[in-house]
């Protein structure tokens, strides 16, 4: 299940893309926008500066901007960021230790599949994609 952090991630950046036309954008102008906790989005945005996604100044006429062009921005890489893992099962997960039944687990094609289902369609989604 993609968390609160994911989703209101993903609907930041789409509302930056939108108004970044106009320079920065402030996250003040975005929280009120989108209905969502100021607090909240400034937990969320240090990942996404850190990980070259945004890039803010502060002060007057301060605020994020995205660092390149909405199309280059893929939803799965975006989750990837802020969810860590997309697997649908923990032993799947990145840094999962490796299971002990692995070798002969019945299901494990299942859950793979199901793992580059959701990769290939999230990567096949853009933030232009949602701006349209």
């Amino acid at each position: 299940m993609i968390s609160t952090r994911g989703r209101y991630a993903i609907r930041v950046l789409l509302d930056i893309a939108e108004h970044q036309q106009d320079g920065y954008v402030p996250m003040k102008d975005v929280a009120n926008r989108q209905g969502l906790s100021l607090k909240y989005l400034e937990q969320i945005l240090p990942a996404l500066t850190k990980n070259n996604i945004v890039e803010g100044i502060q002060g007057k006429g301060g605020g994020y901007r995205l660092v390149r062009l909405p199309e280059e921005y893929t939803i799965g890489e975006i989750l990837r960021i802020t969810e860590r893992d997309l697997a649908p099962v923990a032993c799947l997960a990145e840094g999962a230790e490796k299971c002990a039944r692995k070798d002969f687990c019945q299901t494990i094609e299942l859950w793979e599949g199901l793992y580059d289902v959701i990769n290939n369609y999230l990567d096949s989604k853009t933030i232009a994609d949602l701006m349209k």
